[in-house]
């Protein structure tokens, strides 16, 4: 027994935000000779989820799929119109189904991965076949902070100006994703009902890394912000694959790349909000002017829906043609999917303005590109925080939340201008490149993240011989 190959089943939740490291965390696994088996809810929101799944499985085929058929609900009886939250609620009110689809799975599985919103509905199921659970945390370890603390702090946060959280400090209560503070929203309830349920898991996996986060990844583990908290292992950076190119796309839209070419070093900034989120239109017209206004070139991504399957209109249209024209002579503007890690990786990108999402983030300090944070939704506040505290970039607090300000865009170029030449958020930037790279043992010897993921895979190897 003692011989016998680690098998680990993974389940990730809807959107490009809990899939992807799930995928990258496969890819790690693979790669320390574990078994893995992919459980992968059908059909998926969004067009990227769906290519990014068949690249990975081209790509990995040795990587076992579950497809995991979804069951239809009524989704009046959930209070939300967002359809990744209704997809959150579907693939929940579906894993009374989980025992028989593994029951196919063979060998036996050593060790279960599910998504940190899937915890409730998972964990009877795990329990009643005594197969070990960890959680797969797809934020930073600060919001691993707040969501661990969140059931006991809701009660009496409207009274609260500011929160304490330990391993966060004090965070204003405008920094709480405003869902939270929803009475009976769909995402609220999930949070308040899988936050209590983290210690009965075996572990929290987590996409960060100690120089990034020591404060709070010590203040997990040492019992400080809940006491009965199972190890959280720092398993970051958990970087972009080979497989997440799209070849097809990169062939069709390899403009970014060839203009980035010609463009100095440190001279362009990039625009960014990923996957998630739609902004109005009124906004991303102001972007633009913000854009015209800076004295440095750009490369913009400009998303108008929140789902892919529904972006239907052209650049012309969501930006407007006359600010089109203008921002043609300037930059490069672009309504596709591109390769992010490319465009971080390349030496003309000197700045990301970004929502902070913690994919993001990891992406920008694996490549050391100073971050503006514009957080939009859930999370992000908490990570750009986690973002300035760390010195290589800066948010600006006044702009609130997507859609809670309209921000001109003169204050959009001045902050740009701001950050693009902030020469202390350079050589930090930089700092934090050279220490993801060492964390995951790039400079030589074990890394703080390399020795965590042995330390996981020692574990998992421990439960399977004694299971």
């Amino acid at each position: 027994m003692s011989d016998a190959v680690v098998h680990v089943a993974l389940f990730p939740n809807a959107g490009m935000g809990h899939l992807t490291p799930f995928l990258r965390l496969a890819v790690l696994l693979v790669n320390r000779h574990c078994r893995v088996t992919l459980i992968t809810p059908q059909p998926t929101v969004s067009m990227a989820e769906s290519r990014l799944l068949s690249r990975f499985h081209s790509a990995f085929p040795q990587v076992s799929v579950l497809p995991f058929y979804l069951v239809p609900f009524d989704a009046s009886t959930a209070n939300s119109d967002d359809p990744f939250f209704l997809q959150f609620e579907a693939i929940r009110r579906s894993c009374h189904l989980l025992p028989s689809l593994l029951a196919s799975v063979s060998p036996p599985l050593s060790a279960f991965v599910c998504d940190m919103t899937l915890i409730s509905p998972v964990l009877p199921i795990t329990e009643s076949l005594r197969l070990p659970i960890f959680i797969l945390f797809t934020s930073s370890a600060a919001m691993l902070c707040l969501f661990s603390s969140i059931a006991r702090l809701i009660p009496s946060i409207s009274e609260m100006d500011f929160v304490e959280i330990p391993g966060v400090s004090t965070i204003p209560r405008s920094s709480i994703p405003p869902l939270l503070l929803l009475p009976n929203n769909v995402f609220a309830n999930i949070l308040l009902e899988d936050s209590p349920k983290l210690p009965k898991s075996c572990g929290i996996l987590v996409n960060s890394f100690e120089a990034l986060e020591s404060i709070p990844l010590e203040s997990l583990n040492s019992g400080k912000v809940v006491k009965e908290l199972p190890p959280v292992f720092p398993m970051g950076p958990l970087m972009p694959c080979e497989f997440e190119k799209n070849e097809r796309e990169e062939q069709m839209n390899s403009s970014p790349l060839k203009w980035l070419n010609d463009r100095s070093p440190g001279s362009v900034v990039y625009v960014s909000f990923g996957s998630r989120l739609s902004m109005a239109r009124e906004q991303v017209r102001e972007i633009g002017n913000g854009l015209l206004k800076t004295e440095f070139k750009f490369l913009w991504v400009v998303k108008d829906k929140k789902v892919d399957k529904e972006e239907e209109d052209d650049l012309q249209e969501v930006v407007g043609t006359d600010l089109m024209r203008r921002l043609k002579s300037k930059g490069l503007v672009v309504k596709h999917w591109v390769d992010q890690s490319d465009i971080l990786s390349h030496n003309s990108v000197g700045g990301f303005v970004s929502h902070c999402g913690w994919n993001s983030v990891v992406e920008a300090a694996w490549h050391g590109v100073p971050i503006l944070g514009w957080p939009q939704i859930g999370d992000q506040k908490v990570n750009a925080e986690v973002v300035e505290k760390s010195g290589w970039g800066m948010w600006k607090k006044t702009w609130g939340w997507s859609g809670e300000n309209l921000v001109e865009g003169e204050e959009i170029g001045d902050a740009i201008d701001e950050m693009m030449k902030n020469e202390a958020l350079k050589v930090k930037a930089m700092e934090i490149k050279e220490a993801a790279r060492k964390a995951v043992g790039g400079g030589g010897g074990g890394g703080s993240s390399e020795i965590s993921v042995q330390r996981l895979i020692d574990e998992l190897k421990r439960m399977n011989c004694s299971g």
